[in-house]
């Protein structure tokens, strides 16, 4: 086949995009802009380079941010290159360090099997050392400590560094004293945290250059996505990996760099040419997302950012509906809004998933999630309380870490008393002070508790608790077992689920939480086959996000923060709260640079849009026990009102407001309709209490999304019924009497 003929299967694309597929060798800088096929053009590269013979699959690494976009972009190239395309290196930063690191994390003293520490294991280390190193936490939280020790290895800087430069700082001297021992306690734990992941790695090759030298010959062709949202030491890790070939490519988009207090550092794009000499700008303009009315506002409110690379997003779709801005008395009004917009479409033939609706801050959610609930509108909070997060979870993935690592002394001390063995706090206290007078870990010593005078009481029940996790680990290593088999194994010996019948609330609940976890098990062996080893499944867990779970195909509303929105679409967008000091927030009014990435926050959610987006504010709001009366966000402003159509109570906010923010937890929102609301906002005020309307048990009633079904209990709360109603087709639902407007039949 001929150059030509290659050519001619990418006819399809449009000419940006073809030049960014055909521009395989030098740095290449793609600017894309949301919604412009940025997958699109990673996977066509990717299969046009093997389809010309540059390379073997094995020769490319593609990166993306999130195990979600790594698995659909290993998909689709599995699709587009089914010989081989299973061979190419599709994953997340974290995760390709990390299997560098399972390979050669001996040479920096870890072992294969070092554990991958989640958040709440780095709070319960960080929380260890406080208290060993007598620092009041009221003075010095341990999120705060941990924010700092992030940045700091985001930008490659030792505990050492970081004590040198405290000076006389007492509060940076204590954060680089807890950071020194923080990193020494990882090290005999044999564990990393996620920054650890890519600061070993990038350790690993500037001490060993022969491991370097065989992924730089390795990586021929090297892309990088969402590179808008790197920071320091992921720039140096493909830098590093670069610098043989020269053949990098980065995907991103300077107007949708949101994650600056992640440690994103948005000059990583804005100074790609001058880093990477001679590199080649391809902008992706045409969007195939969302139509040219939505595609204004968002050109209109990121213009005006000054430090960006400047493009226009068009469309060939239709020019669409008016973004639709609606004022609400307060955040229930807003609510309510919501909810009854979301009915009217579903009634209309549109599926609940059809909906997202997003905002500033989590807090903001309070209020639509009672609206959607007592609406009997199906809904899911992205960033709510994960499945690995449970308790019962964490209890089953610890005893399955310690099988893997004995010497994670987090997990270990987390369930050597689950269920409870006689082993009490003052025990494993003790354990872990010889543990640490010695540079060992907490199992180390157990394991010969009866030579410590210390642990002599109970080295008989610690004896009994080595016994059981080193038979478990014996099993494991036999070979004899499943993944799947090796959990009920450790279900069976614990006694952990006769333990949750026994003593802990919603057992029943809890238990089917634990068979849940076997069945993500038996996926996992499924989907890995002969690679699915314990470490593996642990890793891929520990790197999991909630967007990760977040399921498409499930027919539900969908709430999420702006963050977590981006990457996503749908039909039906709404970002409430658009006030100033709510969006942006406050904290970011008096500085230039917080206020660019606010608004790039604004321009990330307005793109999450494909048909129609409503913009929603209130004159009031109460907030963190506070009524604000904001005037309306900047961001509002910035659109132009041809692209608006404006609903709900257009009058200017409360008398209380400045041009800022008045807050005051002493002023109360006004409880009184102002005159001409009921005209213009008649569909959307709060239902009343129904006085007369009553619903009894056995009634036969008509829903306009759910149809018919019949009463089956009512039960009076306040001014309202709780109604249990078994539809016809829609099954049994919970509604609120005032709330669901239904017809007795």
């Amino acid at each position: 086949m001929t150059q030509s003929d290659i050519k001619q299967n990418f006819s399809h694309m449009n000419s940006m995009q073809q030049q960014a597929v055909f521009s395989t060798e030098g740095p290449l800088l793609i600017l894309a802009g949301a919604g412009s096929g940025k997958t699109t053009v990673l996977v066509n590269r990717i299969a046009y380079i093997l389809q010309s013979g540059l390379c073997r699959p094995w020769n490319i690494l593609a990166i993306t941010f999130t195990n979600k976009a790594a698995g659909e972009l290993k998909e689709r190239i599995c699709n587009a290159v089914p010989d081989g395309g299973s061979d190419i290196w599709a994953a997340t930063f974290h995760s390709t360090c990390a299997r560098i690191l399972r390979r050669y994390g001996d040479r920096l003293g870890y072992s294969s099997h070092f554990t991958v520490y989640a958040t709440d294991d780095q709070k319960k280390l960080c929380k260890d050392i406080v208290k060993q190193l007598n620092i009041d936490e009221k003075q010095l939280p341990v999120k705060n400590i941990l924010s700092e020790i992030s940045k700091a290895k985001d930008k490659m800087i030792t505990p050492h560094e970081m004590l040198k430069n405290a000076e006389y700082d007492y509060r940076k001297v204590s954060i680089a004293k807890v950071y020194e021992v923080y990193q020494a306690r990882l090290k005999t734990a044999d564990a990393m945290d996620f920054d650890d992941l890519l600061c070993k790695t990038v350790e690993l090759f500037e001490q060993e250059p022969e491991i370097l030298g065989y992924y730089q010959n390795q990586f021929k062709y090297i892309m990088v996505d969402e590179y808008q949202d790197t920071n320091k030491v992921q720039y140096r890790f493909i830098a590093m990996l670069a610098e043989k070939y020269g053949n990098i490519c980065v995907v991103g988009d300077d107007d949708q760099s949101i994650y600056k207090f992640r440690g994103a550092t948005i000059e990583n794009i804005l100074s790609f040419e001058n880093t990477f000499k001679g590199a080649k700008i391809i902008r992706l303009e045409q969007n195939y997302r969302s139509t040219q009315n939505i595609l204004n506002a968002a050109n209109s409110v990121i213009a005006n950012n000054t430090v960006r690379k400047g493009k226009t997003l068009w469309t060939q779709n239709p020019k669409g509906d008016k973004i639709e801005l609606h004022t609400a008395e307060d955040e229930r009004d807003e609510a309510l809004f919501i909810a009854k917009t979301i009915m009217d479409g579903v009634s209309d033939g549109r599926k609940y998933s059809d909906y997202a609706v997003l905002y500033r801050t989590n807090a903001q959610s309070n209020a639509v999630e009672q609206a959607l609930s007592r609406s009997g509108i199906p809904h899911r909070i992205i960033g709510g309380h994960r499945f690995y997060d449970r308790e019962e979870i964490r209890d089953m993935i610890a005893y399955l870490q310690v099988i893997n690592n004995p010497h994670d002394d987090v997990r270990l001390s987390r369930i050597i008393n689950v269920p409870k063995r006689g082993i009490g706090a003052r025990t494993v206290s003790v354990a872990a002070d010889i543990a640490a007078g010695l540079g060992e870990s907490i199992y180390s010593v157990i394991r010969d508790a009866d030579s410590y005078p210390q642990l002599s009481r109970a080295a008989s029940k610690l004896k009994l608790f080595v016994n059981l996790i080193d038979g478990l680990i014996e099993a494991e290593q036999s070979g004899e077992y499943s993944l799947a088999e090796l959990y009920k194994l450790v279900l069976e010996h614990t006694g952990y689920e006769t333990y949750l019948r026994n003593e802990k609330e919603n057992a029943d609940v809890r238990i089917e939480n634990i068979e849940e976890l076997s069945s993500n098990i038996i996926k996992f062996e499924e989907d890995y086959d002969e690679e699915a080893d314990l470490s593996s499944f642990l890793e891929e867990i520990s790197l999991m996000t909630d967007i990760d779970n977040y399921d498409a195909d499930a027919d539900t509303c969908v709430m999420m923060t702006l963050h977590s929105a981006k990457g996503l679409e749908f039909p039906v967008v709404f970002i409430t709260g658009m006030e100033d000091g709510l969006f942006p927030s406050i904290a970011s009014m008096m500085n230039p640079e917080e206020i660019n990435e606010e608004r790039r926050l604004a321009y990330v959610g307005i793109t999450r849009a494909k048909q129609k987006l409503f913009l929603t504010k209130t004159k009031s709001r109460m907030l963190f026990g506070s009524t604000t009366y904001n005037k309306e966000s900047r961001f509002v402003s910035e659109i132009p009102d041809t692209l608006l159509k404006k609903t709900g109570d257009e009058r200017k906010p409360s008398a209380f407001s400045s041009g800022f923010a008045a807050v005051s937890g002493n002023i109360p929102a006004s409880g009184s309709q102002p005159r001409g609301y009921a005209g213009k906002f008649n569909a959307y005020q709060k239902p009343p209490v129904k006085s007369g309307v009553t619903y009894n048990v056995g009634e036969m009633v008509f829903h306009k999304v759910f149809g018919k079904g019949m009463i089956m209990s009512a039960v009076k709360m306040g001014n309202d019924t709780l109604l249990e109603i078994a539809f016809d087709k829609a099954g049994t639902k919970k509604l609120m009497a005032n709330f669901c407007k239904m017809e007795k039949i």
